[in-house]
């Protein structure tokens, strides 16, 4: 039985990498997703592959989840179109590496609304419509928010992280008066075509993430997408305010932890 059958459910960063993900498995479970992306074209291109597996989704024009007044439009062409709002996907991010005192302010400054603004504008324009469907939020967050790591040099982005991680937790408790749950999925290291040529590549100071990780590898992206639909079905009904971490153990262990191999030799 699909899990999401019949809700509505924005996903922004619909054009490539995890929102295209995102809105592909919360189709597959039966969503009427709403996507958008400033690169509409590929956006669109989720859009036809979501209706070659005999799902649907909108994807009205191109979206800056940075314009208040674009999330806002967008949200509205949602209810529009589907007569409502059952789940907001918020994910947001803007890397930057770098350690606090190797880079410019300006990066800090950039990097850290970049990370944080597009979750609480997409979240401020549903959230009305959320609180008639009494629906529900899951907002990405990092295993690179709350915890610290010397090998880990985004400091932008691990503030921007730990920030959606309290906004999720504020949420949750203006929400539940009405109904509305807020949760967040905290993503590890992900085995992304992306992190090949960053933080697993060899030179890479996490390079040896993989070593570290108790189950053995990197996250994929179905891993924290599982998580995502739980806690946006009715499967997580008193769920709200939580924090789930799938990073295969990575968080829990001290640094320079034996892998899972050495462990059983």
């Amino acid at each position: 039985m699909m899990r999401l059958e019949g809700k509505v459910v924005l996903v922004p960063g619909t054009a490539r990498g995890r929102g295209r993900a995102a809105a592909l498995r919360f189709a597959a479970e039966g969503a009427l997703v709403v996507g958008g992306d400033l690169l509409h074209e590929e956006a669109v291109e989720t859009r036809r592959l979501i209706a070659r597996e005999g799902g649907t989704a909108l994807t009205p024009g191109p979206l800056d989840v940075t314009d208040e007044e674009a999330v806002r439009a967008w949200a509205e062409e949602a209810v529009d179109a589907f007569g409502g709002i059952d789940v907001v996907y918020a994910d947001a991010d803007a890397p930057r590496r770098g350690a606090t005192g190797g880079r410019p302010h300006t990066d800090f400054a950039d990097t850290t609304p970049a990370g944080l603004h597009p979750v609480r504008l997409t979240v401020r324009a549903a959230w009305p419509h959320l609180v008639r469907s009494r629906g529900c939020v899951v907002t990405v967050g990092s295993t690179a928010g709350p915890a610290g790591s010397p090998a880990h040099r985004r400091t932008a982005r691990s503030a921007a992280k730990g920030a959606v991680v309290a906004l999720t937790r504020r949420l949750a408790a203006e929400g539940a008066p009405h109904g509305v749950r807020v949760n967040c999925v905290r993503p590890g290291s992900t085995d992304t075509e992306g992190s090949q040529g960053g933080p697993l590549a060899g030179e890479h100071p996490r390079s040896d993430v993989r070593g570290h990780v108790p189950r053995g590898r990197p996250g994929h992206f179905d891993d924290f997408l599982d998580a995502a639909v739980f806690l946006a079905s009715a499967e997580a009904s008193h769920l709200t305010g939580a924090d789930l971490v799938v990073d295969g153990g990575w968080s829990t262990v001290l640094p320079g932890a034996p892998n899972r191999k050495a462990m059983h030799t």
